[in-house]
């Protein structure tokens, strides 16, 4: 659904003597499986794109960066990266995108503490060196977690702390603000539900299959902090659409950022500026 991976459907379990056979099959197995064996393995089998392989050693980390391990409430570690400003009482909770793992987005997380704030990246249980296998589930409850550290653990108040999502970040960073008096919330291509991500990938005829999974529009009228919404005009993963659509449901105090000709991955480097002022403008000063 995000990463453009294929599903599987489980094989027959009868000889098929001919095509119309086989087709015939393959129809029902689309309709049957989701209702009998649940759509969310199939949802969670294609919109992660999990790399737990490429990972870096934390002796190799830059200077600054402190690998930690959260414990979810069903008890799944997974890995987080904390930059600590001991001369803010701000932080940034900072949700990632699909493909690679943390590690990929130290540049990111080193650019933001460049603001003044406390950063924690936050990995998704399966990506990296975080425990268990990625669900919608599971990372609802990895984002829990991280919100309850930066609370309890490292004692930030809620109006210090900003959560940032990016591209399927926004699921997690939209589910984790709800009903928290937040001092901010940042959407980064926010998509609107997996049944829309469906029909925009050209699944519109088993978009069905997605069901009720991430159901940020849904969401977001729970949404009482500032929010912060960016995205490209250009988006090939995520439609521009989506984001105008989260963004007009907003019932807070809102500002949207709409980058021209900006695609999904280029966002924040090909458009360095256009992307990365808005940021620390609503950081550090707010809409």
């Amino acid at each position: 659904m995000f990463s453009g991976r294929g599903t599987r459907v489980p094989q027959a379990c009868v000889i098929i003597k001919n095509m119309k056979s086989q087709i015939s099959i393959f129809i029902a197995l689309l309709f049957v499986f989701p209702i009998f064996s649940g759509c969310r393995y199939i949802v969670n089998q294609v919109a992660f794109n999990p790399d737990n392989k490429n990972t870096l050693h934390s002796h190799h980390l830059p200077h600054g960066i402190n690998e930690i391990f959260l414990k979810t409430d069903d008890e799944v570690l997974i890995q987080c990266y904390y930059i600590a400003n001991p001369n803010s009482q701000k932080i940034v909770v900072f949700f990632h995108g699909n493909a690679g793992n943390l590690s990929h987005r130290i540049p990111d997380l080193k650019k933001i503490s460049r603001f003044g704030v406390s950063v924690l990246g936050v990995g998704y249980r399966g990506y990296g060196k975080s425990q268990g296998k990625p669900s919608e589930k599971g990372i609802y409850l990895d984002g829990k977690a991280a919100l309850n550290f930066v609370k309890n653990q490292l004692g930030y108040s809620l109006n210090n702390i900003y959560i940032f999502g990016r591209s399927i970040g926004t699921t997690v960073a939209i589910h984790t603000a709800q009903k928290q008096n937040l001092a901010g919330l940042i959407l980064v291509a926010p998509l609107t539900s997996g049944m829309d991500m469906a029909k925009a990938t050209g699944l519109g005829s088993v978009s069905f299959v997605a069901g009720s999974s991430f159901r940020n529009i849904d969401k977001v009228h729970n949404i009482s902090c500032p929010v912060l919404v960016i995205h490209g005009t250009h988006d090939q993963i995520i439609p521009y659409g989506m984001g105008v659509e989260i963004y007009n449901k907003l019932q807070t105090k809102k500002r949207m950022v709409t980058i021209g000709g900006a695609g999904h991955n280029n966002i924040s480097s090909s458009f360095s500026s256009n992307y990365w002022i808005p940021i620390s403008d609503f950081i550090t000063g707010g809409i």
